[in-house]
């Protein structure tokens, strides 16, 4: 691997895993068309770390919000001791407890985890969800503006939002897409949506960290590559948290159109290199 390399993977792991666009489909689509190697099976380690990466991009750009959800998890569970005068903060512990329900939907996909996972071999397979993708953000387009937050949400609203995130784990459909769309296609407020969105992700991306590093561990680590695993992290991360601003900027101020069609072209193209593959 080289640093050009690294750099290019981070890029697409940053902005993918948070532009409605599918990183699993776009990392398979980078690698063949300019013969990049496949992080997947070749370099665990790097591939933990550029998730890691866009975990830190979270963190980055939702810190306040994270703190405070914290903060007052902890005291839910009496760890934290409230200071004098302090109340519970009702609509924090709702959106806790929503994020907590949104979770659930995963365990359901989790036996035939590796199974779907399988198919990112296929390019067919994974232009037909890129296709999929692109129509699901054109049909967001078109839902009635909802207004929902934390405080209107329900508990059915946060299952259908992560049964979206549990779908997602098909390579080439795009994880932030399907949530956001699921959100507003329940009402949610756009900008909500993307919030809670990229709040799901941290304990996902977290565990996908924490299930690859024994396969990391078991394929071994070349210190010479270190280095460049890092700038690939850091350029995932920086990218990452640019791709989070410009989905906010969208939400709050145009449509997810653009996406759809740009889903569409890259399915085409996806299944094109399946006939030459």
């Amino acid at each position: 691997m080289t640093y050009l390399e690294a750099i290019i993977l981070g890029l697409v792991q940053g902005i993918a895993e948070f532009l409605p666009i599918s990183s699993s489909g776009h990392l398979k689509l980078f690698e063949k068309l300019l013969g990049l190697p496949n992080v997947e099976t070749d370099y665990i380690l790097f591939d933990v770390l550029l998730h890691f990466g866009t975990l830190v991009a979270v963190l980055i750009v939702y810190h306040r919000v994270i703190a405070d959800l914290l903060r007052e998890a902890l005291t839910m569970v009496h760890i934290r001791t409230p200071r004098a005068g302090e109340t519970p903060d009702r609509p924090k512990r709702r959106m806790i407890a929503l994020l907590i329900a949104s979770l659930l939907p995963l365990f359901l996909i989790l036996p035939v985890k590796d199974a779907m996972e399988k198919l990112g071999s296929s390019y067919l397979f994974i232009g037909i969800m890129l296709m999929i993708t692109g129509l699901v953000l054109y049909m967001s387009d078109h839902f009635p503006k909802g207004e929902k937050t934390e405080k209107e949400m329900t508990l059915w609203d946060a299952l259908l939002v992560g049964l979206a995130q549990a779908l997602a784990v098909f390579p080439g459909l795009s994880r932030s897409g399907m949530t956001i769309s699921a959100g507003t296609a329940r009402g949610l407020d756009r900008s909500y949506a993307v919030q809670f969105s990229f709040l799901m992700s941290i304990p996902t991306i977290l565990a996908a960290v924490v299930l690859q590093i024994a396969d990391a561990a078991r394929a071994g680590v070349d210190p010479s590559l270190l280095p460049k695993y890092l700038v690939g992290v850091v350029v995932a991360a920086a990218s990452g948290v640019g791709a989070m601003r410009l989905l906010q900027y969208i939400a709050r101020k145009s449509r997810f159109g653009g996406f759809a069609y740009y889903c569409w072209g890259a399915g085409i193209l996806s299944m094109l290199l399946s006939l030459i593959s």
